[in-house]
């Protein structure tokens, strides 16, 4: 089973969706962009998002049973994925990729 890596790339947040749509967090998401983790086992990160591991988690397990080229060509790296976590009202794109 192949180790992967989960970069943080980029955080949007609709601040018009917030206010119009969300109530108050006590605690809202702290990820940060460029931050990464390195999943070993399938087991999800510490201190990462429960809610983006679940998005991520079959990408990951097929990714880390050898999976390639889920998206048919459309990213440069054969091993790898991007995607965005479920939250939207500030989604972020995570870089997952299966790495030796």
């Amino acid at each position: 089973m192949k180790t992967i890596r989960i970069t943080a790339l980029k955080q949007v947040e609709h601040h018009d969706l917030m206010e119009r749509l969300e109530n108050t967090l006590e605690q809202p998401c702290t990820i940060q962009v460029g931050q990464t983790w390195i999943c070993h086992d399938l087991l999800m990160p510490e201190g990462f998002c429960l809610s983006a591991w679940q998005t991520i988690y079959p990408f990951a397990m097929t990714l880390a049973y050898g999976g390639e080229d889920i998206y048919s060509g459309w990213m440069k790296n054969r091993k790898s994925v991007l995607l965005s976590c479920n939250d939207g009202f500030r989604p972020v794109s995570f870089y997952v990729e299966a790495i030796e």
